[in-house]
Order: structure tokens, then C-alpha cells, then sequence
């Protein structure tokens, strides 16, 4: 090969190579906006172990889970406890959110994605209160559009990332659990009570009852039951576990009056177990379909039997919790107080009417 030859190679290579470069830019140009991102970490980088707080700021309100000393609580209900299980998994849902699909959009559509000031603001903090990333959560996104948007769970979520926010970036997470209401970040459980010897029931009109048992497993006596009087077990056995199995419905603001919440006046339900504990629950006014009421427990778990061991244990697991809700004003489903809150006569069996 020649010298001429060789140039004239040269100058061939030179042109194709700067042609494929052409058409790599041509076709990179085509691509959709956003489209290097598909499939990639929404928050890369975003650790669970560097997150001290999540914010959720909604029209409607806001919230702010915090960690203090250890223990996850609400800030804008006096240090409530919060649900761990809850956060634990929004976090690592969080963080696992991929890009599925990203587009740029207008003002018109932002706001028909509230992906705007109507969104769900959603910030992940580390210490000293340091932002670690945030999102804003719009509407949910539907494969398939349902007759009933408001309830159907989702396929997915619209967000938008802040300095994005002409974008619109849609993940594979509805995201249910960003929300700032306190109700759905709380244990459920009140407090659970075993072996109940005693339970009493003083009604804010001054009528009552009491029922008792000399054993775990005897049957229930109505206190001062007079000639006549027959209390009905089943009805006494519904009311024991019912006040044993309590629910929360939520948590009320700090700044509640006792007076604004009923508790000035209050019905009282008392029990006390045969491990030496005694359980008292003061209700007040209705809220909706909710009663505000006060929880409190006295006494020093002392259990007996077989399974004292492993009772006792579980007793000292959850008690520290159960009495720490004694300083909050809750609220109880009515649902849930039915089988307690009977009058006298509605625990007593029902005379059978004489045949005419």
C-alpha cells in the first residue's frame, strides 16, 4: 500500500466515523426528555439509616414523624407514639421507587396531577433537621382508569421532584401511606387486658354495675344482684373481652379542654386482673363516631399460674407503652363500646313472656 492509498483510507474512515457520530446525535436528539432516567433510583443515594424525620405536608394539614431518643413520635401531637412498622416500610418504599415513566408538563397539567400546592409534600430528613430528599405526590396513576378513582388503590403514583418541577415522573408505588393525618400513623392496639377479675361500669348519670368472678375460668356474678335478677353470661363474657381488645381511632390535638372533650364529666370503666393490675378508661363526648377518653393503668404486675413466666414477660413488654398513653386524650370507635356501655337491665337474661 502506498502512500497515496493510505490517505485516501484515511480520509474514508474519517468520513464514516464522523457520519456515525452524526447519526448518533440525530438519533439521541429523538429521544424523549427525561428517558436516560427510566428505570433508575428516584432518590439515589437515600440510606433508611440517615433518615431522622419524614414531613408530609397536605392541604388539609400536616405531620411530622420524628425520631426522639430512640422512639418514633408525631411532633404535632405532643410526642404520640407512632406506628415503627408503619414508617419503617414507607421509608424502604421510598427509597426502592424507581423512575417508570418521566415526561415534561405544563401548568395546566400540574395542577390537573396536583402535582402543585393541592399535592402531598413528602420530606425526608437526617440530623440537625438536614433535607435528604423530597417529592411532591400527586394524583394515582391508572393502567386502566376505574369508575371510582377516589377508592381504587392504584397502579402507581405521579410525583414531581423539586427544581423539576415541570416534569412529571410516574412510579410503580401508590404511595397510600403519605398521608398527614395522625389516624393512620398510630398503633391501633390500646391496651390489652388479660384475666380480668373485675369490671365496673359508673356512668356519667350515676347509674352502674359490676361484675365479677372468683376465678380465671368461673363464671361471671353480677354485684348487688337483687331477687330475681339474673345476669346474662354471654352478654358479661362479650363486655370483659371487648374492654380487653381495645382500638384506638386516633389521637387528639394537645390543646384539648377536658371541659370541649367530656372529661370533666366522664363515664368510667375500671378492671382489674388477677395479675394484679388495674385498668381504668374515662369517656367523654362523642367526636363524630369517636369518644374522647382518657386510658390509665395502676399497679405492679404480680401473674401467677403455669405460664406466670411467659405472661409476665409479655406484661413488661407492652406496659411501658400502655401506660405512656395515659398523658393523651384519644379517641375510641363507638363501635367498639357497645358490649361495654349497656345498662344495668341489658346485661340481665330477659323474662319469657306468659302465654296468654
Amino acid at each position: 500500500m502506498n502512500a497515496r492509498v493510505a490517505a485516501v483510507l484515511l480520509v474514508l474512515l474519517a468520513a464514516l466515523g464522523g457520519g456515525a457520530l452524526l447519526v448518533r446525535q440525530q438519533a439521541e436528539s429523538q429521544k424523549p426528555a427525561g428517558a436516560a432516567g427510566l428505570g433508575q433510583p428516584l432518590f439515589p443515594g437515600l440510606q433508611a439509616a440517615a433518615v431522622t424525620a419524614v414531613a408530609i405536608r397536605q392541604p388539609s394539614g400536616a405531620l411530622t414523624i420524628e425520631n426522639r431518643d430512640g422512639r418514633w413520635v408525631i411532633a404535632e401531637r405532643e410526642g404520640f407514639p407512632a406506628d415503627y412498622d408503619k414508617l419503617r416500610d414507607f421509608v424502604l418504599k421510598a427509597i426502592a421507587l424507581k423512575v417508570g415513566q418521566s415526561e415534561p408538563i405544563g401548568e395546566k397539567d400540574r395542577s390537573r396531577l396536583q402535582l402543585d400546592a393541592s399535592g402531598t409534600r413528602i420530606e425526608f430528613r437526617g440530623a440537625a433537621g438536614k433535607p435528604l430528599a423530597a417529592m411532591t405526590a400527586g394524583r394515582k396513576y391508572f393502567k386502566l382508569e376505574p369508575e371510582n378513582p377516589e377508592r381504587a388503590t392504584g397502579d402507581g403514583r405521579y410525583v414531581a421532584l423539586p427544581g423539576q418541577e415541570g416534569r412529571v415522573i410516574v412510579v410503580a408505588d401508590p404511595l397510600a401511606q403519605a398521608s398527614a393525618k395522625s389516624a393512620d400513623w398510630i398503633r391501633k392496639t390500646a391496651f390489652e387486658v388479660e384475666k380480668v377479675r373485675t369490671l365496673e361500669l359508673r356512668a356519667a348519670d350515676g347509674s352502674s354495675w359490676r361484675i365479677e368472678r372468683s376465678g380465671d375460668n368461673a363464671d361471671w356474678k353480677l354485684a348487688g344482684a337483687r331477687a330475681g335478677e339474673t345476669l346474662e353470661v354471654s352478654k358479661a363474657n362479650a363486655a370483659a373481652y371487648t374492654f380487653g381488645r381495645l382500638e384506638l381511632a386516633d389521637v387528639a390535638p394537645g390543646d384539648l379542654k377536658a371541659e370541649d372533650a367530656g372529661l370533666d364529666k366522664p363515664t368510667v370503666v375500671a378492671a382489674t386482673t388477677f395479675d394484679g393490675l388495674t385498668y381504668t378508661l374515662r369517656l367523654g363526648k362523642l367526636a363524630g363516631d369517636n369518644y374522647y377518653a382518657k386510658l390509665a393503668i395502676a399497679g405492679e404486675p404480680k401473674p401467677e399460674g403455669k405460664d406466670a413466666g411467659e405472661r409476665g414477660r409479655k406484661l413488661g413488654e407492652r406496659l411501658p407503652r400502655e401506660k405512656a398513653l395515659a398523658q393523651y386524650v384519644v379517641l375510641i370507635p363507638k363501635s367498639k363500646l357497645e358490649d361495654i356501655l349497656k345498662a344495668r337491665a341489658e346485661l340481665l337474661t330477659k323474662k319469657e313472656e306468659k302465654k296468654k
